[in-house]
C-alpha cells in the first residue's frame, strides 16, 4: 500500500460534509440544482409474465418539473413478485435501455429479492459536447456551460435522484434500502449521487478510475489530463485546470467517497483494467475510511496491502473488491454487491 502517497493527500479531517460537496461541486463537476417542484410517472407498458411470471416490467416515462423547465425521461422498473414485500431495490444508471442487458443481470438479481429501476444515461442527456438536448437543453438554453455550471455526469446523477424521488412514493420498495448503481462514467455518476441524496443506502461504483473512485496523484492509468481531452463536456470548466497538474488539487477522489457518508460507498475493480488504476481506487477507500472513523462510524476494514482478487472486503460502511477480468460490470459484481447488502440487514 502507498502509504506515502495517502500521507500526502488533501487532508479530510475536520472537513464537514456540506465542505466536501461544496469542494466536488466548484472543482469537479458542476453545481447541481435544487430538488424538482414534482415529478410523477405516466406507465406506458407492463408485462406481467416477464421471466415466466416471476417479475413485472413495467417502462414508464418519468416528468420532473423544475424552476428552470421540464422534462422527462423513459425508466425501466423490474418488480420482483415471488418474494415478501417491501423490497430492496438498485437504480442503475446503465449505457443501453435494455431489461435484461449485458451489464444487468436482471433475472439473477430478481432471483435474489431485488428491485430494479433502470435508465439509459442517454435518455436523460446526450454523451457529447451537445448541450441542446435533454435535461441540458433545458438547464443551457443557450446551449452553453459556463464556469461552474455542471457537465454531464452531474446531470445523469440528478437524474438518478430523480428515479429516487419516484422509488420513494412505491410503497412495495423498502425506503431504507435503495442503491445506486454504475459502471465506469457511470459509476463516477453513481458516487456523485449518493453523495448528492442521502436517501441512497449505497453507492455501487464499477471501474469508475480517474475523476470516480481512483486517486488523481500517481494514477497509473487515466489522468486528468486524458479524461479531459476525451470527455471535456463531463466535467464543469474547473476540473480542467488540474491537467498535467493534478498535485494543485485541492483534494481527491477520496473526497468523493468520503461525501458519501453517513451512508454506505462500495468500489469494485477490475484486475485488468489498468486504465481505472485498480491500486489508486483501494486507496481512496482507504483515506476515505479515515473520514468514517473520524465520525464516529465504521470505515473501510482491510488488511493494509491491497487485496488479492475475488476477496471482498465487506466489513466496513466502505466495501472493496477487485476481479479477475477488464473493464466490465460482470455477474460476479452484481453478485458481489448484493453478497454485500445481505450481510447488513
Amino acid at each position: 500500500m502507498n502509504q506515502e502517497l495517502i500521507n500526502r493527500l488533501p487532508s479530510l479531517k475536520g472537513r464537514t460534509k456540506a465542505e466536501l460537496l461544496e469542494i466536488l461541486q466548484r472543482e469537479e463537476f458542476g453545481y447541481l440544482p435544487p430538488a424538482p417542484l414534482s415529478v410523477t410517472a405516466e406507465e406506458i407498458k407492463r408485462d406481467k409474465r416477464f421471466f415466466g411470471g416471476k417479475a413485472h416490467l413495467i417502462s414508464l416515462r418519468l416528468c420532473v418539473k423544475a424552476d428552470f423547465g421540464e422534462f422527462a425521461f423513459p425508466v425501466y422498473y423490474t418488480l420482483p413478485m415471488k418474494t415478501e414485500k417491501p423490497v430492496p431495490a438498485f437504480i442503475h444508471v446503465n449505457f443501453t435501455d435494455l431489461v435484461p442487458d449485458k451489464y444487468q443481470p436482471t433475472e439473477e438479481i430478481v432471483d435474489q429479492g431485488y428491485a430494479t429501476l433502470t435508465f439509459c444515461y442517454k435518455d436523460v442527456t446526450s454523451d457529447d459536447g451537445d448541450y441542446t438536448n435533454g435535461l441540458a437543453g433545458v438547464l443551457y438554453p443557450d446551449g452553453e456551460p459556463e464556469g461552474e455550471r455542471m457537465g454531464k455526469i452531474a446531470m445523469w446523477a440528478w437524474a438518478a435522484m430523480r428515479v429516487m424521488d419516484y422509488a420513494m412514493t412505491l410503497p412495495e420498495l423498502d425506503h431504507g434500502r435503495i442503491s445506486v448503481v454504475g459502471h465506469s462514467r457511470l459509476g463516477k455518476t453513481a458516487l456523485l449521487a449518493g453523495a448528492m441524496d442521502e436517501r441512497f443506502y449505497c453507492a455501487f461504483s464499477n471501474d469508475s478510475g480517474c475523476g470516480g473512485a481512483a486517486i488523481a496523484r500517481e494514477n497509473t492509468g487515466e489522468r486528468v489530463a486524458d479524461i479531459c481531452k476525451l470527455f471535456p463536456y463531463w466535467f464543469c470548466r474547473k476540473y480542467h485546470t488540474f491537467a498535467q497538474n493534478e498535485e494543485s488539487m485541492p483534494y481527491d477522489q477520496h473526497f468523493l467517497l468520503a461525501a458519501n457518508y453517513p451512508n454506505r460507498v462500495y468500489v469494485a475493480s477490475g484486475i485488468e483494467d489498468t486504465w481505472a488504476c485498480p491500486p489508486n481506487e483501494f486507496l481512496a477507500c482507504v483515506a476515505a475510511g479515515e473520514y468514517y472513523r473520524e465520525q464516529g462510524s465504521v470505515g473501510f476494514i482491510h488488511e493494509g496491502d491491497f487485496p488479492a482478487t475475488e476477496h471482498p472486503l465487506h466489513e466496513g460502511r466502505i466495501a472493496y473488491h477487485v476481479r479477475e477480468g477488464s473493464h466490465f460490470l460482470s455477474r460476479r459484481d452484481w453478485n458481489y454487491f448484493i453478497q454485500y447488502l445481505n450481510a447488513q440487514k
